[in-house]
């Protein structure tokens, strides 16, 4: 029969692995804190790198890549406060959406509620260990793009009175390029950094 001692030893549990890169950051709450509004803040700096196209309310920016990487370095509940903070404060005011814009976005709105839906999908499917390889983040990041463009196409659709055959040629097919590359920088970027801090990816 087993010691009062040793069982006591035994039944220690043993720290939790890390399950998505934020996790390896001490101090909880303040770390939570500041990784919520760090990456808000991301992402309205990349909202900043604009280029407007002629044919289409829906400009080019950088925050797709901000949304899909904060997701997956966050985890979905860290991700969805963070975006949810960036589309309740950009629309009380401050001045973070593409182009220093704020305020009531119209046909944007769908990409804005998109981008919290998107970062939630990547997250979760981080926090399962997703991105320690390249092909695996790469399919993370195609499910965040695919639910963003499920909500922002329908409404766009509807804020503009199109069809949906329209609202794709307006605020999704132009910009499936630039999402790729995107999605390339991304899913190379999150299993590097697992290995630069020491954790090596999974190979499965």
């Amino acid at each position: 029969m087993s010691s009062p001692s040793s069982a006591s030893v035994g039944s220690v549990p043993a720290p939790r692995a890390p399950l998505v890169l934020a996790d390896l950051l001490p101090g909880a709450v303040a770390r939570d804190a500041a990784l919520v509004l760090g990456a808000a803040g991301f992402v309205g700096l990349l909202a900043q790198v604009v280029v407007h196209l002629p044919f289409t309310p829906v400009p080019v920016t950088g925050q797709t890549l901000g949304v899909v990487l904060a997701g997956s370095a966050l985890g979905w509940r860290r991700a969805s406060l963070a975006l949810g903070l960036y589309l309740v404060a950009g629309l009380a005011g401050v001045p973070w959406f593409a182009g220093h814009a704020s305020g009531w976005q119209g046909p944007l709105v769908g990409y804005l509620v998109g981008f919290v839906a998107a970062a939630a999908v990547c997250g979760w499917l981080a926090g399962r260990r997703s991105d320690r390889t390249v092909p695996r983040a790469l399919a993370t990041m195609i499910a965040g793009e695919a639910v963003l463009y499920a909500i922002a196409v329908p409404w766009l659709a509807v804020a503009l009175h199109a069809g949906l055959v329209r609202a794709l040629a307006l605020g999704c097919t132009p910009f499936l390029a630039g999402d790729a590359v995107k999605m390339l920088v991304a899913s190379g970027l999150l299993p590097a950094t697992w290995r630069l801090v020491g954790a090596a990816p999974e190979r499965r």
